[in-house]
């Protein structure tokens, strides 16, 4: 058998790599990417070309150096821009790290009490949870029985819904207080102006005689 011919490679320019992973991470169409038929085209200074076929709105893009994005794919025709892509992907870029930035990221920051827990301890405790909630955080206050507390569980419910109608207007109560083994915890989320003050867990054991 004879050798099997040669495979010709096809060398691709480095311009138009770049340009088709930008766009396919960014999920834009560009240049001869874009497939429909007509476009409404926009020019570099935000005048209407109007209705053109893509070829046609290539064409003006390239005798100005610029590049043909689609920027509102789902309208009727698609709407394309003539623009510089490259700092139109930086310009949106920077629009949403400045989004991100305004996001509030919200956790759950924990407070941990005793049953045995003396007024000032609880005190400093109870404005750290005031303090957290205020600042757009949640809280979960919790209290682990060791040993022969357990016999004594009100005791606990007792510390934590004095802290839930302590904390007032701050917080609202996203989980009652409740058992999870030997810890008891409560969730708390950042209150809103004017909200109705919390109220304590009416379920909590009474105390034994």
């Amino acid at each position: 058998m004879g050798a099997l011919p040669k495979a010709r490679l096809t060398p691709i320019r480095r311009s138009t790599i770049a340009f088709d992973k930008r766009s396919a991470k960014s999920f834009i169409r560009i240049n001869d990417r874009i497939r429909a038929r007509e476009i409404r085209v926009i020019d570099e200074n935000g005048e209407q070309l109007g209705i053109l076929q893509p070829f046609e709105a290539l064409r003006i893009a390239r005798e100005r150096g610029l590049d043909l994005v689609e920027v509102s794919p789902n309208a009727v025709p698609p709407v394309c821009r003539i623009q510089d892509y490259g700092r139109y992907l930086y310009e949106k870029e920077k629009s949403e790290r400045a989004a991100r930035k305004r996001q509030k990221v919200i956790t759950v920051k924990e407070v941990k009490f005793s049953v045995t827990v003396d007024e000032h301890d609880y005190q400093t405790k109870k404005n750290q949870a005031v303090r957290f909630l205020t600042e757009g955080d949640k809280v979960k206050a919790s209290l682990r029985f060791r040993g022969r507390q357990m016999a004594h569980r009100e005791l606990g419910y007792n510390i934590i819904n004095r802290l839930i109608q302590d904390i007032g207007n701050a917080g609202v109560v996203e989980f009652m207080p409740r058992m999870e083994g030997t810890i008891l915890h409560a969730i708390l989320a950042p209150g809103r102006k004017d909200a109705p003050k919390s109220r304590p867990d009416s379920s909590a054991p009474s105390a034994q005689a």
